[in-house]
């Protein structure tokens, strides 16, 4: 069985950033107020790494701000810290995150030497009006440029989008999805906009000039963007934001399609879709019943959440029974039997 994966979050709140973002406060986002201290940080590695199990592997994550834009000598600093638990053997590496126009073979060079293993980098979108909208400051060839660099010096290349910008568009979307596989990242994260408290976005959102996508839009879309990278094998490994006490129901957000098991929402959805498909070609549309066999896994997706799924496959093909078991082994796609 393979060792559990933890990553120590350090969150460095708009270091390094030398734009506002239209939708970024990151210090909202991550819910820390204060500036990162070395002690600070040694205090959070040594609290995950007690609590962790003995085989974990571990890493060290620098989030919340453009990492390679902080002053040199802090960031030093930052990685002498991490990468101090890596020459000691309790850390296998260090992530952080970083903007497209911030990466240069120098900059690689040292982050080499402290032990980086993991760069990932916030584009957004690759569609350059998306990013001249969102006062992003860097264009779509910043991306392809930092994206090869990276690879080409052997880091592990994460790759950040959004969607629902100023300027968006599903079109766009799909697009970017498009690129980013042609880009061929080992990771990704997907993030519908949020309009967070004291953001730029938040003030054109109250003054009508910018509408935010509905959760179901945003859960629509996201399914089709998740098949298009799961089908080119493009690790997706986070979708929506992690809930914190500043993101969630009640706190910084203002409006925008936040769910707390947003990626459930996703996966569910394209469950539904595989069902709807099946049901189709297997015709099955005329049945009084329907046995709906999948994988352990992927039980909870196939009902959906609330029952979702199974009251809207009930309603529209006017089934008097649906029956959800459980196959040895699961099923991508849905074998379907009456």
């Amino acid at each position: 069985m393979a060792s559990k994966h933890i990553v120590i979050p350090i969150f460095v709140p708009h270091k390094g950033c030398p734009f506002d973002c239209i939708f970024c406060n990151q210090k909202n986002i991550s819910g820390q107020k204060d500036d990162m201290t070395e002690d600070k940080m040694i205090s959070i590695i040594e609290s995950h790494i007690r609590s962790a199990c003995e085989d974990a592997y571990i890493e060290i994550g620098f989030y919340g701000g453009s990492f390679t834009g902080i002053d040199r000598e802090e960031q030093y600093r930052y990685l002498e810290t991490a990468n101090r638990y890596i020459k000691k053997g309790r850390v296998k590496g260090i992530r952080l995150s970083t903007r497209p126009d911030y990466i240069t073979k120098d900059i690689l060079g040292y982050l080499k030497e402290y032990s980086v293993s993991t760069i990932e980098l916030g584009v957004q979108s690759l569609d350059n009006e998306v990013l001249q909208k969102s006062c992003r400051g860097h264009s779509v060839e910043d991306v392809y440029n930092a994206s090869a660099l990276i690879k080409e010096m052997g880091f592990i290349l994460g790759i950040q989008t959004m969607i629902g910008l100023p300027g968006d568009s599903r079109e766009k979307a799909l697009q970017t999805a498009k690129k980013v596989v042609n880009i061929s990242p080992d990771i990704l994260r997907i993030y519908p906009t949020l309009v967070v408290r004291d953001t730029y976005l938040e003030k054109m959102y109250t003054e009508g000039q910018y509408t935010p996508l509905e959760l179901d839009e945003a859960v629509e879309l996201c399914a089709e963007l998740l098949y298009v990278y799961e089908k080119n094998n493009i690790n997706v490994i986070r979708i929506g934001l992690q809930p914190t006490e500043s993101i969630n129901e009640g706190g910084d957000v203002i409006a925008g399609p936040f769910h707390p098991a947003f990626r459930q929402l996703v996966e569910s959805r394209m469950a539904l879709d595989t069902i709807e498909r099946a049901i189709i070609e297997k015709n099955l549309s005329n049945k009084s019943s329907l046995v709906i066999c999948t994988g352990k896994k992927e039980i909870s997706n196939v009902i959906g959440q609330g029952r979702k799924n199974v009251e809207y496959l009930r309603k529209k093909y006017k089934y008097d029974k649906i029956i959800v078991i459980e196959c040895n082994g699961g099923h991508e796609l849905y074998d379907i039997k009456y």
